[in-house]
This record gives structure tokens, sequence and C-alpha cells, in this order.
């Protein structure tokens, strides 16, 4: 015969009995960080999705954000949002995108400036390897070295010999520190061995349109923003700087032929979340980017523009990453030997 139990026992049993059923709910709902984090995958995306361009409207990196925006809209049953946060050598928006919630609604394109910025800046709002999640690489853009219309030079050697006698008063337009186009510069005064006479711009747009009206002499700048001003024949272009021609501009030499292999570069691009995005939103967000990038008429206005998306086995956060520590152990030291500093 069971003993009748205490009133205390009687509590100390239904607190017992209370415990576990809230392990058990844990449980069956996935109690753990990490599987809270693969549930809100799953319903990813929700709503709208926000992708800074640290860069002006209109400019090479915004030019590739919004080729593959569409598409990967469409692959993700929610709209995606360029915004231009321009400002401080693109250190403006991608720190704005570090600091964001890291729940994949606010993404970063960001070109090779990634990996310059520490080596250009002393105090930095993010660390590029730290601060953010990498989600995959977009296209590698080839530069052109081009000219206004009537400076003398016919091609590349006339160039080079005309800036080394030319040198103090011959221009170099470019889009401010820490642009492309000013580590292309950086590149070509050691190339050339001169010290160029830079005159800075706020963005590559406003650059272009003053090489092309005559105030200022030479740039080299991406295929995405030259292509255009190249073409019909408002600039004079001089090489690219790859090791092979650039189908949609075959006529230009690249700089190897031309006799400099050693100025050689090219912007590549990436896509970024905030450090701590869950797994399997960056899963969603790779696979929507490496879906935008086999489109077809993402492949054919990159042709265009001089470019193409990466190889396949790039568009990763493993390929990322792997390409960001290289980049960052290339240029420091060599923003380091020019003496560059942005701030």
């Amino acid at each position: 015969m069971a003993l009748p139990l205490s009133s205390s026992r009687r509590t100390t049993y239904r607190l017992l009995a209370v415990s576990a059923a809230a392990a058990l709910g844990l449980s069956a709902c996935g109690g753990s960080s990490g599987s809270s984090g693969a549930a809100a995958g799953s319903n990813y995306p929700t709503g709208t999705i926000t992708m800074v361009v640290p860069f002006s409207a209109g400019g090479p990196t915004d030019t590739v954000a919004r080729l593959v925006a569409e598409p990967m809209s469409k692959t993700l049953g929610q709209q995606i949002i360029v915004q231009n946060v321009e400002g401080a050598g693109g250190t403006l928006g991608a720190g704005e995108v570090a600091k964001a919630k890291n729940d994949g609604y606010k993404i970063l394109m960001h070109h090779i400036g990634m990996s310059t910025a520490p080596a250009l800046y002393s105090t930095l709002a993010f660390k590029p390897l730290e601060s953010f999640q990498t989600v995959g690489l977009v296209t590698e853009v080839p530069m052109t070295i081009i000219s206004k219309k009537d400076l003398p030079p016919t091609n590349f050697k006339e160039l080079v010999e005309y800036v080394k006698a030319n040198k103090e008063k011959v221009t170099y337009a470019n889009a401010g520190i820490g642009s492309a186009s000013q580590l292309c510069g950086l590149l070509i005064e050691k190339a050339f061995g001169v010290d160029l006479t830079e005159v800075p711009y706020k963005g590559t747009g406003p650059a272009m349109t003053d090489l092309v009206g005559g105030q200022v002499d030479f740039m080299c700048d991406q295929t995405t923003n030259t292509s255009a001003q190249i073409k019909p024949g408002k600039v004079k272009a001089f090489a690219v700087t790859t090791s092979e021609r650039v189908k949609s501009l075959p006529d230009i030499p690249t700089t190897t032929e031309a006799g400099m292999p050693e100025l050689k570069v090219g912007v590549w691009h990436g896509l970024y979340a905030p450090a701590g995005t869950p797994e399997a939103v960056v899963k969603k967000l790779t696979d929507a980017l490496a879906a935008a990038l086999k489109e077809p008429k993402v492949i054919e206005k990159m042709a265009d523009l001089g470019t193409a998306p990466e190889a396949a086995d790039q568009v990763n956060p493993a390929a990322h990453t792997a390409k960001l520590k290289a980049q960052l152990d290339l240029w420091t030291p060599v923003i380091k030997a020019a003496g560059v500093k942005a701030a």
C-alpha cells in the first residue's frame, strides 16, 4: 500500500515534472543557438534585403551590384534594394554593414578596397577578416589606362615616354584615396619610375567627366567604367592591366604585351554579410549569387563591360576568404612603401 505524500514532497515532484517538460520542449524546438540559427535560415528571407554599395551611384561597383541584385531577388523571392553609402574611400558603407544585425537583411558589395583599407586608414570601424562573413566572389574587372582625347601619345610606349618627359605638368585623375584608380596609380608610379601629380575626385564619375572634357590628362580605371567612353572614341586607350586582352576591347594591348608585365591589377568584387550571420542564411545568399552569375543576361552585360563572372568554384565563402587574405598580404606592403595614408 502506497504511503500518502507529504505536501513538500508533492511540491518537489511537481517542480521536477515541470522542469522535465521544459527540457523536452526546448529539445523539440531546437534550444541551442545553432539550431535556432538554422531555423531562422529556413525561413529567410521574409522581407526586403538591402545591398550596400560603399561608393557613388553609377560607378563600377554600383554597376556590378545592380547587375546581380535583380536575379538574386528572383531566386530569394524577396526584393534586394541597392543602397549607396559613399564616403571615406568605401569605409563608411562597409562600417555600417559591419555594425548591422547579422540576420542577412543588410549585406555589402565591396571591391579590392576591402583589402587595402587597413593599410590606408589608421583607425577603422571594422576588420576585414573579423567583422564580416564572406559570401562569395563576384567578378574581377580589368583596368584600362586611358587619357584625354588630345593627349599627344598614340601608344603605350609613347605614353610612358611622354609622362616621364612631362612629369611636372602631367595630371593623373583618380577617384580618391583608397579607390581602385588610385591603387593603379601607385603601380604606374612604380612601373614608370615617376611621381604623379594626382587630381583626386569624389568618385569615378566626376573623374571621367573631367577626363573626357580635357581638364585632366590620364587615369586608370575599371573597364566597367571606361568601356562606354573607349568604344566611341571619347578617350584614348593605351593598355589593359591583365595578362590577356579583353574580348570586348580586342584592339587594346595588355601591359604585358607593352613590356610592363609588373603593371598588372584587377579589381575583384565580393559579397559580404555581417560576422555571425547564420550559416543557413549565408548559404542561401551564396546560392542566389551563384545562380545570378549563371544568368545569360548577366554574363552578356559583364562581357560588354569588359569582364566576366567569377568561376563557379570561387563563388563561395572559403574561396572568398582565401582571396581576401592573399590581397591583404599583397597590398599592405605596397601601400606602406608608398607612404600613402587616408586618415
